[in-house]
């Protein structure tokens, strides 16, 4: 018998858009696989469609909330139907980037200094020397991120609106300088590494999504004790915060800091994007995984209590 799938995507993050995009490409794939496929743009009323459709896998491709965060997951456990990625406490988990971090920090993973503060409290003066990164402490795709130097007097201004998107608890972190890399857990093991090379000011929503916005480089051009680093760190991340199916990583290397001094892990990303310029179809591929293959892999490993 044909398996059912529902392709869950779109919802109404911050990061619809590209959730839109990565949804159509993998059931798009499926359907290439001989799956049937029913595409969803998840509303609230998710938990009532699901219970009529009764598909037989729920494919997560929603990015950011209610996606990344848990909360599908336990409507998917609720009305029991298998689902892919992470479960409910590890997507909760590595959503809330402050927690993640500390969780990180016990097994050793180095996270970059910081502070979780108020909005308020950002808004009313520097609370770190500059330079330092303003980050929303559950929002993925760098949405709502301000990177302050010491040429800014004060905070950014728009912490000051009215109609701030982004939620009231806010992460400070120390500025980390250098490389940007990324390294993935794809079938239980570390991918490669690639370092992004953005052609715009840093790698924002736009450069990670934009055509052309950033460049890749495959494999990263590090050392190579670096570069098992980075990957034994990604799989000891993604452990600890107890995450399944595909998850990412995401580093800054300052290779002007001896050893392994200068490489910091910034987080975890339990659904990372699979559009065309995504990171995670690109590492599969280079290590011989198709898209079609990794996202049929991604629909065959789905349970539930996840």
């Amino acid at each position: 018998m044909t398996k059912h799938v529902a392709v869950l995507m779109g919802g109404w993050s911050s990061e619809r858009e590209v959730s839109l995009r990565s949804g159509a490409a993998c059931a798009s794939a499926l359907e290439r696989k001989g799956y049937r496929v029913t595409r969803i743009d998840v509303k609230r009323d998710i938990a009532t469609v699901l219970d009529q459709l009764k598909p037989d896998v729920a494919l997560v491709m929603l990015h950011g909330r209610p996606g990344e965060d848990g909360t599908i997951q336990g409507v998917l456990e609720t009305i029991a139907i298998p689902y892919t990625h992470s479960g409910v406490l590890s997507s909760s988990l590595a959503m809330q980037k402050d927690l993640a971090k500390t969780v990180m920090a016990t097994v050793g993973v180095p996270v970059a200094e910081g502070l979780t503060l108020s909005r308020a409290e950002v808004a009313k003066g520097h609370v770190m020397k500059p330079p330092y990164v303003i980050k929303p402490v559950a929002d993925g795709s760098s949405v709502g991120v301000f990177i302050v130097t010491e040429e800014h007097a004060h905070p950014p201004q728009e912490l000051f609106r009215d109609d701030w998107p982004h939620g009231d608890r806010l992460l400070v972190e120390k500025y980390v300088a250098g490389k940007e890399l990324t390294c993935a857990v794809i079938k239980g093991e570390a991918s490669d590494v690639i370092e992004i090379v953005p052609l715009v000011k840093f790698y924002d929503y736009e450069a990670k999504y934009s055509k052309g916005a950033s460049k890749h480089i495959l494999p990263a051009p590090i050392l190579p004790f670096v570069y098992q680093e980075v990957r034994r760190l990604t799989l000891a991340a993604h452990l600890a915060l107890g995450c399944r199916g595909v998850s990412r990583a995401d580093f800054r290397y300052d290779d002007r800091i001896e050893g392994l001094g200068g490489l910091i892990c910034l987080e975890v990303n339990t659904q990372p994007g699979m559009t065309e310029t995504s990171l995670v179809p690109e590492l599969a591929a280079y290590a011989g995984v198709a898209f079609d293959e990794l996202v049929q892999w991604m629909v065959e490993d789905a349970s539930l209590g996840r």
